[in-house]
Parts: structure tokens; sequence; C-alpha cells
């Protein structure tokens, strides 16, 4: 018999796109995990300070896999892999034929299925004791960088020449992003093998 875990969810919701990134524009259902460490300052799911006042509930693989309508499911949060049930999660879904994205900073590893994406946004720039871990970057499928300030490349260049086989995709972060916007396109000039990832679903107003 197949166990059906509990896992805490923040929220989910199907039928919609992914807005970021490599896959943007494809169909998806999201699957929100509840919990952060990281605490970003501009987290645009309430993770800004741990996610301390936002609702959570328990829901089983099950029941999870009861929703899913689309033939990509993104996992994210919060931060998926601190989860211990999400390589079991991956694999329930997978078994269902569809497609599995995980969004994650990268501060926490559990081995996945290899069909997995993974998306690496880094964000030990912002807070420097969550640093990546080592096998995030031999693993990620892309790495998406959100640009606040334009400094951002400065910290993970080294790194990312050493895995420019990833491909990287400059984000304007969204609160600010008539600074942040013409910023990206400038780096892009500067770093022109890299590409541009617009949050499709803010600009289209679907969740």
């Amino acid at each position: 018999m197949t166990e059906n875990f509990i896992i805490p969810i923040h929220e989910t919701f199907q039928k919609t796109i992914q807005g970021e990134g490599y896959w943007a524009g494809t169909p998806v259902d999201f699957i929100r995990l509840a919990g952060c460490p990281v605490g970003c300052h501009y987290c645009d799911t309430g993770y800004a300070d741990r996610g301390i006042s936002l609702p959570r509930q328990l829901k089983t693989f099950d029941e999870l896999i009861n929703e899913l309508c689309s033939p990509r499911v993104v996992i994210s949060g919060g931060e998926p892999f601190i989860h211990k049930q999400l390589p079991s999660l991956v694999n329930r879904i997978e078994a269902t034929d569809r497609q599995v994205s995980i969004e994650t900073s990268g501060c926490y590893w559990q081995n996945i299925s290899p069909h997995t994406w993974v998306t690496l946004s880094p964000k030990q720039h912002i807070s420097p004791k969550y640093p990546i871990v080592a096998p995030m970057w031999t693993r990620a499928s892309e790495i998406k960088l959100v640009i606040e300030t334009g400094k951002e490349l400065e910290c993970y260049s080294k790194i990312l020449l050493r895995h420019n086989k990833i491909p990287v995709f400059l984000q304007p972060e969204w609160y600010n992003s008539t600074v942040t916007l013409p910023l990206v396109l400038e780096l892009l000039q500067k770093y022109p093998h890299y590409r541009l990832s617009l949050q499709l679903h803010k600009y289209l107003g679907v969740k």
C-alpha cells in the first residue's frame, strides 16, 4: 500500500501559468508548502517575516494529487526542501505522469527524482547565514536571480562561471519594477547569454 504522507501547505491553486523562468507561459498547478527560514524582505508569498502569521493546513498526498489538473506541477514555498516528505511527494506526483518543478533558495538539500526540474533562486546575498549548499549548484536546472540593486550578479559571478551550462534568468524585483526592469535590461547588454524573466502572471493579473 502506498504511504499517504501529510505535509503542511500554505496554499494550492490550479489551472494557472508558470510566470517565471524557463517554463514561463506553460500551464501549471501550484503547491505552496508552508515555512521558510530565509526571510527575504521582498518575498511576494508572505515569508518576509518567516511566515509566522501565514495560514497553513495539513494535507495528505492523496488530497493534493486529487486537486491536480495541469500537466506540470510547481512545488514552491516557502522553502520546499525543509520538508522531509518532499522526495516522496515528488515521486507520487510524477507517478501520475506529470512533470514536477521545485522552486528553492538552495540553502537546503535532499535527494529527489532525477526527472524533477529545479529552479535555484539564490538568496545568500540577502541572508548570508543561509548559504547555498554545494549539491544544489550541480543539481539546478536553471538559475533565477531576482535583481533589486544590480549587485546580485557580483555575489555569484565566480560560481556562475563554474556552472556556465545552467541557464540563468534575471528577474526584476516586482515592487520597484520601474527601477529594476531598466536595470535588468542594462545588465542583459553586459551579459547577453543570460535571459529576462518577467513575472507574467502579475502582468496578466492571474494567480
